[in-house]
C-alpha cells in the first residue's frame, strides 16, 4: 500500500510539473491577467483586426466596442448594433457580427454600413446567431443555438433544431453542416482551412470535424469532455475552451493550462496586439489580457 501511495502521488508531481513546463512554454514570462476594463454588463465577441485592435461585444448594452492595442484604450464603435453576439473580422477587412436581436448575421464595411448576410433557413427564422468563423475562400460557418432574450417578442424558435450553417462564398447557398448538436456555441478553424472545432455546449463537449472542399464536414472526432461559449487556436495548434475561466488544450486533446478569471464565467478569447501575442478575455461585466509566448493564427 505504501508503494501504490508513493506511485500515485509520484504521478500527480509528475503531471502538475508537465502543466507547469506547459505554461511557461505559452505565457510570457512574469505575465500576469490584466483588467483592461469592467463595468459592463455581459461582454462577448472578441475579433481581432489587421492592426492587432480587438473589437467586442456588450450585448445587453447594445454596442460594439474597440480595444485599441496602441494604447490599451476602450472606445465604442457602434451603437446600437442588433445586439450582436460574436464577431469576426472576414479577410476583406469587413466586421462579421451575430446579430442576435435580428435573428442575423450581418457585414459591417468600414464606414459601418451594414448588410444582412442572411436572416433565415427555409423561409423561418434564425435562432439567433451565436459565433463566427470565416475560412480561407470566404465561406462563413456560423453557430445557430437558441437562447430565449427578454428583448425578443417571440418565446419559441420556429427552426426545431439547433445548428451550425455553412455560407458558400460564391453563390451564397447556406447549408446545414452540423445538425446533431444539443446546443452549439463556439466554433473556430485552423489557418489552412483543413480542421474545424465546435463546442456542443448544450452537451458539454467539443468536436474536430475535417473540413472538405465543398465546405461540408466529416470525421468528427471528439476533442474535449467539455463545451465552450467560445473559443480561439494559436500558432502552435492549442485550442483555448472557455466557460470557467480559459482551459487550454493542445493538439491532441491534452489538457495543458488553465488560466483562472475572478468572473464566474468566462465568455470567449481571441489573441490580440500588433504581434497577436496579447491573449483577449471576456468575462462578464469585465475584459482581461495576458501576455504570451505564443501568438494567435490572424
Amino acid at each position: 500500500m505504501k508503494h501504490l501511495q508513493i506511485s500515485i502521488l509520484t504521478g500527480i508531481l509528475l503531471v502538475v510539473s508537465a502543466c507547469k513546463s506547459q505554461e511557461s512554454s505559452i505565457v510570457a514570462a512574469g505575465a500576469q491577467l490584466t483588467l483592461v476594463a469592467e463595468d459592463y454588463e455581459f461582454t462577448e465577441g472578441p475579433a481581432v483586426n489587421a492592426q492587432g485592435d480587438v473589437y467586442f461585444t456588450d450585448q445587453p448594452n447594445d454596442r460594439i466596442l474597440k480595444w485599441s492595442a496602441a494604447d490599451n484604450s476602450v472606445s465604442t464603435f457602434m451603437q446600437p448594433a442588433g445586439r450582436a453576439n460574436g464577431l469576426y473580422f472576414a479577410q476583406n477587412g469587413d466586421l462579421l457580427a451575430a446579430a442576435d436581436e435580428k435573428f442575423s448575421l450581418w457585414r459591417i464595411d468600414s464606414n459601418k454600413n451594414i448588410t444582412v448576410i442572411t436572416d433565415a433557413f427555409e423561409e423561418k427564422k434564425l435562432n439567433g446567431p451565436n459565433d463566427i468563423w470565416e475560412d480561407d475562400k470566404g465561406g462563413i460557418y456560423f453557430t445557430d443555438p437558441y437562447y430565449q432574450r427578454p428583448y425578443w417578442k417571440r418565446t419559441e424558435r420556429e427552426l426545431e433544431k439547433q445548428q451550425v450553417y455553412y455560407i458558400n462564398p460564391k453563390t451564397g447557398e447556406i447549408k446545414v453542416v452540423i445538425d446533431n448538436f444539443v446546443q452549439p456555441n463556439g466554433i473556430i478553424g485552423t489557418p489552412d482551412g483543413k480542421m474545424l472545432y465546435v463546442a456542443d455546449i448544450g452537451d458539454k463537449k467539443t468536436y474536430s470535424f475535417k473540413i472538405e472542399k465543398d465546405g461540408t464536414l466529416s470525421d468528427r472526432k471528439l476533442f474535449a469532455e467539455m463545451g465552450s461559449d467560445g473559443m480561439t487556436l494559436d500558432n502552435q495548434g492549442n485550442v483555448y475552451l472557455t466557460g470557467d475561466g480559459v482551459t487550454v488544450f493542445d493538439k491532441n486533446g491534452q489538457k495543458i493550462l488553465h488560466i483562472p478569471v475572478p468572473e464566474k464565467w468566462t465568455a470567449n478569447v481571441t489573441f490580440g496586439g500588433p504581434g497577436q501575442n496579447i491573449l483577449f478575455i471576456t468575462a462578464m461585466d469585465s475584459v482581461y489580457t495576458l501576455a504570451m509566448k505564443v501568438h494567435g493564427i490572424r
